[in-house]
């Protein structure tokens, strides 16, 4: 019997750590059947919401007759449903996500994301959620629409096997098309290093916002990107651009390069606060089950 694709990304420990953990939608979704999250919709599940008047065709089986006994008034029995959530991961492939570092042990930032994207997809699917995925660059390249079935999650892997990096990447206008692709309320989760034009990123953000999606990024970057620990002098060539590559002094850029960083980081902190999305740095050299473990336990504590 062949091995499930899922152990190619992620190890026993990995798999028992996020058995464990429940990720609860924080607003209505529109799911596809029964679950565990808030729905939009008024069902007949064990959650009473409130009383409304009869009108004439409703089911009679519907009408609270110990209130009608109390005030000779006809009233209907309302429940809040439950229904499953509705994810879509969106992974980027673009070729600044090939980058790895001097400590990161050969795992670039697309490993990594292609890592936690499959923790997070066995997450969901535990809890018969809905997930589906999306891979881009410089366009939409791989959309397997979020199922619930269990057979839904190898479908799902082996898209995330074939994912490769290449050409650059506009996250504003992918965002276009992963907007067409979630239409219904639900969850959208990017895994993605985030470069590009920040004001174009959290414009969308706030369109995806807009359209009834709630929206966590998980943004993967190298220990190098965030701390540039560069002594000698450096080669230092486009991932995105083989036309691009300049020889430099790191001593000599350090302190303009960490503070550009942090200005782009400060923009994309700020925007995703302004339109309610939770921004999550992560480092390569993180484990990919403890940040899901950590990010579960602080919305649960939100």
């Amino acid at each position: 019997m062949l091995a499930h694709p899922l152990f190619r990304w992620l190890k026993p420990q990995d798999i028992a750590r996020v058995s464990q953990l429940q990720w609860l939608a924080r607003g209505v979704v529109e799911g596809l059947s029964g679950g565990m999250h808030r729905s939009r919709h008024i069902g007949s599940s064990v959650d009473f919401k409130e009383h409304r008047p009869y009108v004439h065709g409703d089911e009679i089986r519907s009408i609270d007759w110990k209130v009608f006994g109390k005030t000779d008034r006809l009233y209907i029995r309302q429940y809040e449903d439950e229904t499953n959530l509705r994810a879509t991961l969106v992974v980027d492939q673009s070729n600044s996500m090939r980058y790895s570092g001097s400590r990161s042990n050969g795992q670039s930032k697309h490993d990594y994301a292609v890592r936690l994207a499959a923790c997070l997809a066995y997450l969901f699917a535990t809890q018969q959620d809905a997930v589906g995925l999306v891979t881009f660059d410089t366009k939409v390249r791989i959309n397997v629409p979020a199922r619930s079935r269990a057979s839904h999650l190898r479908a799902l892997m082996e898209s995330l096997a074939s994912s490769e990096c290449r050409g650059e990447t506009d996250l504003g206008t992918t965002f276009q098309e992963v907007l067409g692709i979630c239409r219904r309320r639900g969850l959208v989760v990017l895994l993605s290093d985030c470069f590009g034009d920040v004001e174009s990123i959290v414009q969308n953000f706030g369109v995806l916002r807009g359209n009834h999606q709630e929206v966590v990024v998980f943004q993967i970057l190298d220990d190098d990107e965030v701390d540039f620990p560069f002594q000698n002098r450096t080669m230092f060539r486009s991932l995105e651009r083989s036309d691009q590559q300049m020889l430099v002094d790191p001593a000599s850029l350090r302190s303009t390069y960490l503070r550009n960083f942090e200005g782009f980081e400060s923009q994309l902190r700020n925007g995703c606060q302004r339109n309610r999305i939770d921004l999550i740095p992560v480092r390569t050299s993180e484990s990919f089950s403890d940040v899901v473990a950590s990010y579960v336990a602080s919305r649960g504590s939100a």
